[in-house]
């Protein structure tokens, strides 16, 4: 049969499934494996992986594709709702990175305490653990002791100024009633698990917003170019209609990918960007709610971190430890008493030394 346009009428008849989907996972998974292959060949440590966040175990929120008009947008300095989905998504992620390796450490250093605890009661028998405010007062009297020889001045502002923090600490304790290694360990998992439950409220709402920026971004192009397409479509000659379609490349191809998307994730043909960008609004505010909620997560830890090193001042440190018989523990009594000598050592230096006024500053 002869069409209008003087062609016959044909379809396309596939005759082998190259370009059946399942073949898009093999493929972009062996153009993976040699790249890797050749970048190991050149001793580069980059490795690429085509597998998604969630697939490869990671728990990071994905940025968003911006494509080339978001892209050449960005560059001239102009914010879009897509690149600044992105930047919160990057500083969430960073966010939550800096508060598990906070808790990494802090769990690492429990362990270590729960380690020198246990070796300290085996010493001591039926001695009573101390406290935290018990270390941290020998923290205190350690930092004291240092400033022997010093100027009268110079030992009083740094005691006060050792004071006023240690106390800040001691306050923050108790309001979170921290008394002991457990009570301190216990806590931390409880910052944990807060962690968790705000990052898995959280997604759901940052996933939706991306949904929302990239259909807010296919509408604009629908919108804005739609002029475009109608034209190329009443071209009814190739050769003119090839040129038209050569000159416009951008604008049809994000025309066709907006009424692709339009498809698949709209219930009908009708939108409200009016109602999108309310519902933008609302989660934005929410997810800001969320992101205060974990930096003070944050804050939390950054003071179990500082009462972490002073109280590491005070107990037992791995170069004033005795080597211990295979099988048997440190000897508690004889690192307290290798530290006691470096403290009578450091103070015969000091008193040889001319009386000078030195300035304190708080170690963190």
């Amino acid at each position: 049969i002869r069409l209008a346009s003087g062609r016959w009428k044909s379809h396309k008849e596939d005759t082998v499934d190259w370009n059946d989907q399942k073949y898009a996972e093999i493929w972009r998974q062996g153009w993976a494996d040699t790249a890797n292959r050749y970048l190991e060949a050149i001793g580069s440590p980059e490795r690429l992986d085509l597998r998604s966040y969630e697939r490869q175990g990671l728990d990071k929120i994905p940025t968003v594709h911006m494509g080339p008009a978001v892209s050449q947008m960005e560059k001239r300095g102009i914010q879009t709702n897509i690149g600044n989905l992105n930047r919160d998504i990057t500083a969430a992620n960073r966010l939550m990175q800096s508060i598990r390796q906070m808790v990494r450490h802090l769990k690492g250093w429990i362990a270590d305490l729960k380690e020198k605890k246990a070796a300290l009661l085996e010493a001591l028998q039926e001695a009573k653990e101390p406290t935290l405010p018990e270390l941290l007062g020998k923290y205190l009297d350690l930092r004291r002791e240092e400033r022997t020889g010093w100027t009268s001045k110079g030992q009083l502002k740094g005691t006060v100024n050792d004071f006023n923090k240690v106390m800040d600490a001691i306050r923050y304790l108790r309001e979170k009633e921290l008394s002991t290694v457990e009570s301190l360990d216990t806590y931390l998992d409880t910052v944990s698990g807060q962690a968790v439950s705000i990052r898995a409220e959280m997604k759901p709402k940052e996933k939706r917003m991306k949904e929302i920026d990239t259909l807010l971004s296919h509408i604009a192009n629908f919108e804005a170019h739609k002029p475009v397409h109608a034209e190329y479509a009443a071209i009814r000659f190739k050769k003119p209609k090839e040129q038209f379609a050569a000159a416009h490349r951008d604008e049809l191809d994000a025309y066709n990918a907006a009424v692709r998307y339009f498809k698949v994730h709209l219930e009908g043909t009708k939108y409200s960007t009016k109602k999108l960008n309310e519902e933008r609004t609302q989660l934005a505010g929410e997810v800001a709610e969320y992101r205060e909620r974990l930096s003070a997560v944050q804050e939390d830890v950054k003071i179990l971190r500082d009462v972490r090193h002073w109280l590491n001042q005070v107990l037992p440190s791995e170069q004033y430890r005795q080597t211990a018989e295979p099988g048997k523990k440190p000897s508690i009594q004889q690192a307290v008493k290798g530290r006691a000598q470096r403290i009578r050592e450091e103070q015969a230096e000091k008193r040889q030394q001319p009386r000078t006024e030195k300035r304190q500053d708080m170690e963190l």
